[in-house]
């Protein structure tokens, strides 16, 4: 009697924890570069012979050199394996976090973040198709949440101890301490990571082609919105708070948002291969709701704390959603989409502390939660409607 012989079972694989935690440390330092600037311009001003205005442009300008490389980059770097282009980005990192320490002068300054800002395109590029392959299909949603923990931990506690040490030291010592984190990291990524192939030639595509992908356009639509009404509301959440009175407590307030934000992580991570479409509405919704309370209880502190933990609940997610969103609508042209991705997001930042300017100057701090919570409905829109392809019901 013959016998049926079973397939043997597919042999476990470990989560890889180990190596996620070195591209979420990778992150970290991607997105606190970004913004440490921002916690030290009275002293980086005054070392720089400029005023604080001018100081801030260095933020702009790390912005600007993301927005205007990722997408020739990633084309440029395609067949590349993706550790030697991570630990290349580590590497212009800390060059830069170096040369902005020592440096004396204001264009040499501004031209070390924009080389920072060309690092980030190419970090943001290569990070989250990176953690999607170190797992199975199905843990990718909880690989992208542990490597995208990183924004939340550098804004809600990396920038405030870099503020910190820069005024009981020098301003220039959290760019070096970074450039130490910068130099661990690349150790850290060279002896666990394994490494990911390019593309072979025949199977790029031209960015134009992915943007012809169903679904990744309602991605990117969704992104824009977001991270606008995001930068709006945290850039100018300090006079906001100022004219309800509660101008002292923005870094409690800031402390609230960064501990939800780390809780929405875990959520994300935990419920994300199964319900990405309700975590994604869900989130929209609570921003659009936190703009709604500070809009009409912004005098009340009670309201604003929490609208606080309803803003962190919202938004801590959303970098892990939207880029898993657009990498399942992508496909094979995930990483061509995700090199859109990095510069839409970084022109919406960008475009961020612009049009929050204009609305603070224009019609008072009244308006700008206003502002955000007319972002966010347009958000919610486009979520719930693209049902097929961007935001399915069932991955």
């Amino acid at each position: 009697m013959a016998t049926t012989q079973l397939p043997a079972p597919a042999p476990h694989r470990p989560f890889p924890l180990p190596s996620l935690l070195a591209l979420a440390t990778a992150v970290f330092v991607t997105a606190l570069t970004e913004t440490l600037p921002a916690g030290v311009l009275p002293g980086m001003g005054e070392s720089l012979g400029v005023g604080e205005s001018a100081a801030g442009q260095t933020v702009t300008v790390y912005a600007i050199g993301s927005a205007v490389t990722a997408i020739p980059l990633t084309a440029a770097t395609a067949g590349s394996g993706r550790k030697r282009l991570l630990l290349t980005a580590m590497g212009g990192f800390a060059l830069a976090n170096t040369v902005t320490a020592v440096s004396g002068s204001y264009p040499l300054t501004l031209a070390a973040r924009f080389l920072a800002g060309v690092a980030a395109g190419l970090a943001w590029a290569v990070l989250a198709g990176y953690a999607r392959r170190l797992v199975p299909v199905g843990q990718q949603g909880r690989a992208m949440a542990v490597a995208m923990a990183g924004v939340p931990v550098a804004l809600s506690l990396g920038v405030p101890i870099g503020t910190f040490v820069g005024r009981i030291s020098a301003w220039w010592v959290p760019f070096l301490a970074m450039t130490a984190l910068a130099v661990g990291v690349v150790g850290w990524i060279a002896a666990l990571l394994p490494d990911q192939p390019g593309q072979p030639d025949g199977e790029r595509a031209p960015v134009r082609r992915a943007l012809t992908v169903p679904g990744v356009a309602p991605v990117l639509t969704v992104t824009v919105l977001f991270v606008l009404a995001h930068t709006v509301l945290f850039t100018y959440i300090a006079p906001l708070l100022d004219r309800a009175g509660l101008g002292g407590a923005t870094g409690t307030v800031l402390l609230v948002f960064g501990l939800a934000s780390l809780a929405s992580i875990w959520l994300t991570g935990a419920h994300i291969h199964r319900r990405l479409r309700q975590l994604t509405i869900g989130g929209a919704l609570l921003v659009a709701v936190t703009a709604g309370v500070l809009a009409v209880r912004s005098g009340s502190a009670p309201a604003v704390y929490l609208a606080a933990l309803l803003w962190g609940l919202g938004w801590g997610g959303a970098p892990t959603l939207l880029q898993t969103a657009l990498g399942d609508a992508g496909g094979e042209h995930a990483d061509a989409a995700q090199s859109v991705l990095v510069t839409l997001w970084n022109v919406a930042m960008a475009a961020g502390g612009v049009v929050g300017g204009v609305v603070l100057g224009a019609l008072g701090t009244a308006a700008l939660a206003w502002t955000v919570l007319a972002l966010m409905l347009p958000v919610l829109a486009v979520v719930v409607g693209a049902r097929r392809h961007a935001f399915p019901p069932v991955r």
